[in-house]
């Protein structure tokens, strides 16, 4: 069942870069929208075990790099689409690097070649779970009460 991991290892690292799509979500701190955007097209990097980063393409609109530039806060979720049932999720604090910026360039050779390269999206991984779905139930009973923010959750036994 889930687990949560204080590193992304080997496993993790070769699982994240066999997908070839992920999603991106991120949310301005007091309301406003929730932002969920498909990234793809071997855009991602594991950096170190604490830290990814992906190319941002231009697309359409900028709500990443916005809600970056005030929370930091962003989400990475990577689904098997192939074999067995598996989720990972990447927490933590994004940093929008622009062409520009003086660290760019060095990121920009992790990735191969894209036109319409807006920035790259720096993460330092604070949380790294993943999930699938042998023992659900049992695993719902023990950790569905409430959620990561410590919300309440299911009120029922699975």
């Amino acid at each position: 069942m889930g687990r949560t991991y204080d590193a992304l290892d080997d496993g993790l690292a070769t699982f994240l870069r066999a997908q070839h799509v992920f999603f991106v979500s991120t949310a301005p701190s007091n309301g406003g929208h929730v932002n969920l955007s498909p990234k793809g097209l071997d855009t991602f990097a594991v950096l170190d075990p604490h830290t990814v980063a992906y190319l941002d393409l231009t697309g359409s609109g900028v709500e990443t790099i916005a809600h970056l530039r005030e929370n930091g806060r962003i989400t990475i979720c990577f689904c098997a689409f192939d074999g067995a049932p598996r989720i990972v999720r990447l927490y933590g604090c994004g940093t929008a690097i622009e062409p520009g910026d003086a660290a760019f360039a060095a990121l920009r050779s992790r990735f191969g070649r894209f036109d319409a390269v807006r920035s790259i999206i720096r993460v330092a991984l604070t949380r790294i779970a993943d999930s699938c779905d042998q023992g659900a139930v049992e695993y719902r009973r023990a950790n569905n009460r409430a959620s990561i923010d410590g919300l309440p959750g299911l009120r029922g036994d699975g």
